[in-house]
């Protein structure tokens, strides 16, 4: 009875620690999701309000919102791009530790254009903006080079294999197409070439009928008649029977 209790009270706790590790993952999955949603409509908003900005703020303020929109518009593309790729082609590992070196320099950039938002002296941000959207230009050149790069690769490997793959079609289509023989023709045999029997040694296939294997072949008795038997000098002649 002990040892009964004892199976389900280790039945029991492990039905607890199986729903607690479920719930704990359950939890930390919804806040993965609830982080990725809160992430992605802060950038959303953020994108919108450097697009307004872009418009509504002419002069330095308004191209240095140009310049982060420029910024973050080529980087999230390339980092989409090449995550994406990635699972696929393990050679972009490399393509992309670069690119997360390059995202570094890419938030540094972004934080100091964020910060000279609210510069109010117009004719510093007019001092800086030159080298601002030099290391602007240069970063997102880096970055598109990275994503149309990691593009162009997969859609090599798609052509490739849609080649290959139309070579395979057209040799099977081709078989599936080949016929040489007419309908209804069927194999016979070769027939053998004809020769004079004094001059031939070779085999010769002559026509064979049932008549003619019959002809050919003389019949044979099953058992053999006896032939006359030859007389011996010391043998007494027969004595004729009496007719009386």
């Amino acid at each position: 009875m002990g040892t009964v209790i004892t199976v389900i009270a280790l039945l029991f706790l492990l039905f607890v620690v199986l729903g607690a590790y479920a719930t704990v993952k359950v939890i930390g999955a919804a806040k993965r999701g609830v982080d990725r949603t809160i992430s992605q409509a802060r950038r959303t908003v953020e994108d919108t309000t450097l697009r307004a900005k872009t418009f509504a703020q002419p002069g330095p303020q308004g191209e240095l919102a140009q310049l982060r929109l420029t910024l973050r518009t080529s980087m999230r593309a390339t980092q989409e791009a090449l995550h994406a790729s990635v699972a696929e082609d393990e050679s972009l590992k490399e393509s992309l530790s670069l690119f997360e070196r390059l995202s570094a320099h890419g938030h540094e950039l972004d934080a100091e254009l964020k910060r000279l938002e609210t510069e109010p002296d117009r004719g510093t941000l007019a001092t800086r903006l030159p080298g601002l959207r030099e290391r602007t230009q240069r970063i997102t050149q880096s970055a598109d080079s990275l994503r149309w790069a990691a593009r162009d690769r997969a859609h090599r490997f798609a052509g490739d294999d849609l080649d290959t793959l139309s070579a395979q079609i057209d040799v099977e289509a081709g078989a599936l197409r080949h016929w040489t023989k007419e309908p209804g023709a069927a194999a016979s045999w070769p027939e053998a070439p004809a020769a004079d029997a004094s001059t031939s040694g070779g085999q010769t296939w002559p026509p064979q009928t049932p008549d003619s294997a019959g002809a050919e072949q003389p019949a044979r008795s099953a058992i053999t008649p006896p032939g006359q038997r030859p007389a011996y000098p010391w043998q007494k002649k027969p004595r004729p029977e009496s007719t009386t």
